[in-house]
């Protein structure tokens, strides 16, 4: 099985010696995406905001390992805050269809940067 590093401009480089992802067979294991725009750097405001820009972080790394968010298996979502759950749910619900992935969702005690939310994703390899 071949074992390939992934990495995009249009998601925020890694800060930390990992990954954006890596495409290992038939799947593509992201590493955690926070609410951070790839063109400023800065982490959007607000948890809405940050969980929408973590998914498009996540669609464009994906996209760069020949996926996307459809072919989505297991999301893990991490919350410095499980009250904000609801506002999380709803953006996570405007990415994902009628047949969305398996998901754990778990508060944590900090997120890098001062984030409120990050998430990660396995996918299939589309084809």
């Amino acid at each position: 099985m071949e074992r390939k590093m992934v990495r995009t401009d249009k998601a925020p480089a890694a800060i930390g010696p990992y990954s954006q992802a890596i495409r290992a067979g038939d799947f593509v294991f992201t590493a955690g995406q926070l609410g951070i725009d790839p063109t400023t750097g800065k982490l959007r405001e607000g948890v809405e905001a940050q969980a929408r820009q973590a998914l498009e972080n996540l669609q464009a790394v994906l996209e760069s390992a020949g996926s996307e968010l459809d072919m989505a298996v297991k999301t893990t979502i991490y919350l410095a805050d499980i009250a904000d759950f609801p506002k999380v749910n709803a953006v996570y619900g405007e990415f994902f269809g009628d047949e969305p992935p398996a998901r754990s969702t778990v508060q944590v005690a900090a997120l890098p940067v001062g984030g409120l939310v990050e998430i990660d994703v396995v996918a299939l390899v589309k084809g």
